[in-house]
C-alpha cells in the first residue's frame, strides 16, 4: 500500500506508486560507466613511450657518455649563469616597463595613452631577433652617444661600440620587447578589478597612486601572475637568441664546443637538459606564487569521490513514495 502525503492532489496509484510522481532511482545496483576508448588511448601512448625509451637507450648516436662529461663543465656552467642573469635582468626591465605602460594606457591623459600604445605597437610588431641585431649594430647608426642640451653643447659623450656591449644589447633587446607584452598583461589584470574598489578607496581619501599599489594591484596579481610566469619561461628560452650577437650564453657555449669537437647532438642535449631543469624549477615556483595570491578566492570543492561518499543510500521500499 502506498503512502501519499496529506496535501498531495488526488490521483490514482499505479503499481504502488502515485501517478504523476517521478519514478524512484535505485542506485544499489549502479555500475561505473565504461570507457573503452580511454583504454585504447592508454595502450597507444604506452607503446609510443616504450618505443621512445628504447630509442633513447639503444641509439648510440645520442652519446650519453659525452652528455655526462660536458654537463657540469666550467664553460657550460658559465654559459648557464649568463643565461640566468640575462633572464632575471630582462624580466625586471620588462615588468617595470610593463607596469608603467599599463598605467599610461589606463590614464586619462590622451598623450600618455597614445605614447604607450605606440610603444606597444612597435615592440610587439618587430621580432625580438631583429631588435637584438639592431641594438648590437647601433654604432652604424650613431657612432657616438652624448648627453647635453638639445641642439646645444654636449656635456658627456661615449663611443657607441664601447658602450653597447653584447650583454647590454641583449638586455635592451629582450627587456624593451618584454615590456610591451607585460604592459598588456598588467593592463588586463588591472581591468579585471571592479571599478568600485577604486571608488571606495578614493572615498576614504586615498590618493590615486596609493589606491593603485594598495588596493587595485594586489587584487589584480591573481590574474597577472599566471601569464607572467609563462613570460618568465619564454624569456629563459628567448635568451638563446643572443647567440647570434656572440654573447656567451648556454646555447652559444655548447655551439662553440661542438664546433671544435663535431659532437653536435650530445652538446645540444646538454643545453636541452639544462633548459628543462630550469623551466621545471620555474613551474614549481610559479605554482607557489599563484597559490599565495589566490588565497581567499578559491573555495574548496570536494572531489567526485568525496561527494559520492557523503550520499546516504536509502533503500527503496516498494509502495512508499520517494519525495522529489
Amino acid at each position: 500500500m502506498s503512502t501519499v502525503a496529506p496535501n498531495a492532489p488526488a490521483s490514482h496509484a499505479v503499481n504502488g506508486r502515485v501517478a504523476g510522481t517521478p519514478e524512484p532511482v535505485d542506485v544499489a545496483h549502479a555500475v561505473p560507466e565504461r570507457h573503452p576508448l580511454r583504454w585504447v588511448a592508454t595502450v597507444v601512448v604506452a607503446v609510443l613511450a616504450a618505443q621512445l625509451i628504447h630509442m633513447l637507450v639503444t641509439n648510440p648516436n645520442f652519446e650519453w657518455d659525452v652528455v655526462l662529461r660536458y654537463f657540469n663543465t666550467e664553460s657550460v656552467a658559465r654559459g648557464l649563469w649568463t643565461t640566468l642573469k640575462l633572464t632575471v635582468i630582462a624580466m625586471a626591465v620588462g615588468i617595470v616597463l610593463g607596469v608603467l605602460l599599463a598605467v599610461c594606457r589606463l590614464s586619462g591623459n590622451p598623450l600618455l595613452r597614445s605614447l604607450a600604445a605606440l610603444y606597444i605597437w612597435f615592440f610587439r610588431g618587430v621580432p625580438a631577433l631583429v631588435q637584438l641585431i639592431f641594438w648590437f649594430n647601433l654604432s652604424a647608426l650613431m657612432p657616438r652617444v652624448s648627453i647635453g642640451i638639445p641642439f646645444g653643447p654636449e656635456f658627456m659623450q661615449w663611443e657607441t661600440n664601447a658602450l653597447i656591449t653584447p650583454l647590454l644589447a641583449a638586455i635592451l633587446g629582450l627587456g624593451l620587447n618584454e615590456g610591451a607584452y607585460m604592459a598588456e598583461i598588467v593592463r588586463g589584470g588591472l581591468m579585471s578589478v571592479d571599478h568600485g574598489q577604486t571608488e571606495a578607496a578614493q572615498a576614504l581619501g586615498m590618493s590615486r597612486m596609493r589606491t593603485l599599489f594598495r588596493v587595485v594591484l594586489p587584487q589584480a596579481m591573481r590574474f597577472i601572475v599566471p601569464p607572467t610566469g609563462s613570460q618568465v619561461i619564454n624569456m629563459l628560452k628567448a635568451t638563446s637568441l643572443v647567440s647570434v650577437i656572440a654573447l656567451s650564453d648556454l646555447l652559444y657555449t655548447v655551439q662553440s664546443i661542438y664546433n671544435r669537437t663535431f659532437q653536435t647532438i650530445p652538446l645540444l642535449l646538454v643545453a636541452c637538459v639544462w633548459y628543462l631543469v630550469i623551466t621545471s624549477i620555474l613551474y614549481v615556483g610559479q605554482s607557489f606564487i599563484e597559490r599565495h595570491y589566490a588565497r581567499g578566492s578559491n573555495r574548496h570543492t570536494p572531489t567526485r569521490y568525496r561527494d559520492v561518499l557523503k550520499i546516504r543510500r536509502k533503500p527503496v521500499v516498494p509502495g512508499v513514495e520517494v519525495p522529489s
